[in-house]
């Protein structure tokens, strides 16, 4: 069994695992911008993410031989280790079901600042619980500064939410009076692909050449968007997204604290001379019982969608491979990078692999790269963007400084 012992290899999981963590929810967005059904998505991405846990268990977990004499994976499968199993388990459903919601947060409130209010509620409560599960072992005049810096980014966000939809709202209101943004007529004509007026459409069809693509950041850029994405957000309120966001972000602010108890057993759960599970052993029940929920839900949301999403079945979502193999790509991502996150906590302490939640460092970049947010904004949207990601690289920098090490 492979064991990250030193805190330079502690650190070296947790970047890694920044990377894939931060990469995967802008390959769901894409998706989702596409027109490929969220429902549909998922049941990929959660497919992947088991099938990643299950290469981590059976490679990592079972090279060589016990180590410090700790069983490996297959050694604990069958020993009575079921108080702590549960833990695993309920730490893969809240994961889980933490991932969902953020799928649909993405669509309202768009991929930076989801990753911003989710990652900062997800290091505030999941970190200062993972310090004192760890007997302190993280230097704590460090590791809390960075927990505050996380907690600023949490108003920043929010700010740059609040100031980008003001933007978007301006660009909007710059299209013809036919549609002005607050009518109803604006909202169902764009559903139903009228965003011209008949006027600009005879214009258009008396062109030899193809109208060009709306530049990012446009009003027309927004309209296409609306068009072509499987979940309606114009008209709606901004409120759903954020009620959506917060709930993520309770529900991943909890899993890593369940999975610390898993594999170090603080509540002294476990029978009398039974070991304490090892990563690999309690990742694999832990994706388990993500894949699990994962499947109920949507095959449940696939028949009673929400959020006004189209109507599937069993039969469509076996069909519609258009996608599939980024979802899945998607799914491998999160799964590997959980993983080192979980072989990082457990060497240097949970509390400093919350750096991991700095995901806004990853996932802004893509945003911007693969879907023009923020292009064309106001200054005032970019003085707080950039205020927003300087706390989240202090606060990285911060917490990965206040690494310790597991006796």
């Amino acid at each position: 069994m492979y064991v990250v012992e030193s805190k330079a290899g502690a650190i070296g999981c947790m970047i890694l695992s920044l990377c894939c963590l931060g990469s995967w929810p802008a390959i769901l967005t894409l998706l989702e911008r596409r027109g490929r059904l969220p429902q549909h998505t998922f049941l990929d991405f959660a497919t992947a993410n088991l099938l990643a846990a299950i290469v981590i268990a059976f490679s990592l977990g079972e090279i060589g031989k016990s180590t410090f004499g700790k069983p490996d994976f297959t050694t604990q499968l069958p020993q009575d280790n079921w108080p702590s199993v549960l833990l695993a388990v309920a730490g893969g459903v809240l994961l889980s079901i933490g991932n969902l919601a953020t799928q649909y947060a993405f669509a309202f409130v768009g991929l930076s600042v989801t990753e911003v209010i989710t990652a900062s509620i997800t290091v505030v409560i999941g970190t200062t619980l993972n310090y004192f599960l760890d007997d302190k072992i993280n230097k704590a005049e460090i590791l809390f500064p960075g927990v505050g810096c996380f907690l600023i980014a949490v108003f920043l966000g929010a700010a740059v939410h609040a100031s980008n939809a003001a933007d978007v709202k301006a660009k909007l209101k710059s299209l013809p009076s036919e549609y002005k943004a607050e009518t109803e007529d604006f909202y169902s004509s764009i559903k139903n692909g009228e965003n011209k007026p008949e006027r600009e459409k005879t214009d258009v069809e008396s062109q030899e050449k193809p109208t060009e693509k709306a530049k990012a950041g446009t009003a027309g850029f927004f309209v296409e968007l609306e068009n072509k994405r499987a979940i309606k957000v114009f008209g709606k309120s901004i409120m759903i997204g954020l009620f959506i966001t917060l709930f993520a972000g309770t529900c991943l602010s909890l899993f890593s604290p369940a999975f610390n108890l898993a594999t170090n057993d603080q509540w002294s759960t476990l029978p009398k001379g039974v070991p304490k599970l090892v990563v690999y052993t309690a990742f694999f029940y832990f994706s388990i019982a993500g894949f699990l929920i994962a499947l109920i839900l949507n095959l449940i949301f696939l028949y009673r969608p929400m959020v006004g999403l189209a109507r599937s079945s069993l039969k469509k979502y076996i069909y519609d491979s258009k996608g599939r193999g980024w979802a899945v790509f998607a799914g491998f991502l999160c799964g590997f990078g959980n993983g080192l996150q979980f072989m990082g906590g457990q060497a240097a302490g949970y509390a400093a692999a919350d750096s991991v939640q700095a995901l806004p460092l990853v996932s802004t970049f893509w945003g911007i790269v693969l879907f023009g947010e923020y292009r064309r904004s106001s200054k005032r949207t970019y003085a707080l963007l950039v205020s927003m990601l300087a706390m989240f690289v202090a606060a990285v920098a911060i917490l990965m400084a206040s690494s310790g090490h597991r006796k």
